[in-house]
């Protein structure tokens, strides 16, 4: 009030103890607060990049929930790889127990094919190029190609021609040419009798000059030879049902690997069936990651259920679906090395953003945070000094309570 007359001394005091209250009371406020930055007034610059930090870890922060559910979506697709290879190895077990059944015909398939040449001698193992099959030519043929086979003096080999004098040389020549049939002398002369093999025990034996459709070889002679009658391949019921409750088994199997793919998701995103996971690792969306997935059903395997009556009928057909299977758990460790490495990939950058995050926090925290210890000290020094400006402001007014004694 511009009524009121302080002197200097008490005006000194007043102002003194109004500054220390002032610091009282931020001193007060930083240790209630914790922070000795509590809004953009208190300093501007540490206020506002201690924000800028905070928001980027918060960003952060919710991109580490994606990120979370990234890595799970990857093992759950690991689990169902995991699923699959047991799967395909029982199915591979099934097939191999196919070898190791009796052979599935009582009787194989067979045609003889007797020389029709000038000449004279008896044919022997050791000796066909004699008699009348002396220089014939025989011709055989499978889906995979023609071999015309030449029974001549000296042994000889080429592409898809060949040369032999001995029964030895004649089938190494069919069995290097995947020509599934054992040649053996009949006791009918000058006639070889070709003979399906126990592995190809169901194949057709033909004699009409022409590529089978399917497995089988067609024997026709060319040259001074004449193929007769072929004998079909009968069939052992014993067997062949012990072959058909096999195709079963592996079926049911087939069937379990399309719905282990299926069921191999999480959060609806399945590795296993296609869909395509994509990560992002910073608030800008520069960083990211995207995997895609493959299709692990049984015919992206590239596998399929098998027929009774059609399959496992023999050696050759259990084997090609061995090398089917074959097939598929090399993909499924060549899918498991990806998945394996993505994750890694994905765990690193889960691992660095918490990193980061503890960084961003810390460097905010470095700008706002007071230290409670120095704080609780100026609180206790500025108590004390309020109370030496009381005194003081006391001492200050006993000089003009002295004049008021005198006036009266």
């Amino acid at each position: 009030m511009s009524g009121i007359v302080l002197s200097a001394s008490v005006r000194q005091n007043l102002l003194s103890l109004q500054s220390t209250a002032d610091l009282l009371a931020t001193t007060q406020n930083r240790l209630a607060t914790g922070n000795k930055v509590n809004s953009a007034l208190d300093n501007p610059t540490n206020y506002f990049t201690a924000q800028s930090l905070d928001n980027r870890a918060s960003d952060i922060n919710n991109l580490l929930d994606g990120i979370g559910n990234g890595v799970q979506v990857l093992q759950a697709a690991n689990t169902g790889i995991t699923s699959l290879q047991k799967l395909v190895d029982t199915a591979k077990s099934i097939a191999n127990q196919v070898l190791q059944t009796t052979v599935g015909y009582s009787t194989k398939a067979s045609v003889d094919v007797t020389g029709t040449g000038a000449g004279t001698g008896t044919v022997t193992a050791a000796n066909i190029d004699t008699g009348k099959l002396a220089g014939s030519v025989i011709t055989f043929k499978t889906s995979t190609g023609t071999l015309a086979v030449t029974i001549g003096a000296i042994f000889a080999t080429g592409t898809g021609t060949a040369t032999v004098s001995s029964l030895d040389q004649l089938n190494s020549v069919l069995a290097s040419n995947n020509v599934q049939v054992n040649a053996s002398v009949s006791a009918t002369a000058d006639t070889l009798t070709f003979t399906s093999t126990n592995d190809a025990a169901s194949q057709t034996i033909t004699t009409a000059g022409t590529v089978p459709t399917a497995e089988g070889v067609d024997i026709k002679g060319t040259t001074t030879a004449t193929a007769g009658t072929v004998t079909a391949a009968a069939a052992d019921p014993a067997s062949q049902a012990i072959r058909a409750n096999l195709v079963n088994q592996y079926n049911g199997i087939i069937a379990q690997i399309s719905t282990t793919a299926q069921d191999s998701s999480f959060n609806g995103i399945n590795l296993l069936n296609g869909d395509t996971l994509k990560l992002t690792f910073n608030e800008t969306g520069k960083s990211s990651l995207s995997i895609q997935g493959v299709t692990f059903s049984a015919s992206g395997l590239g596998l399929g259920s098998l027929t009774n009556g059609t399959d496992f009928l023999d050696s050759t057909s259990a084997n090609n679906v061995i090398a089917s299977l074959g097939s598929a758990s090399s993909s499924l460790r060549t899918e498991a090395s990806a998945l394996g490495s993505n994750l890694s990939v994905v765990q690193i950058r889960q691992d660095f953003s918490k990193s980061l995050i503890n960084v961003l926090q810390t460097g905010s925290s470095n700008l706002t945070l007071a230290d409670t210890n120095q704080e609780a000290a100026n609180s206790q020094a500025l108590s004390t000094r309020q109370s030496i400006a009381v005194s003081a402001l006391a001492l200050a007014n006993t000089s003009q309570q002295s004049v008021l004694q005198l006036l009266r």
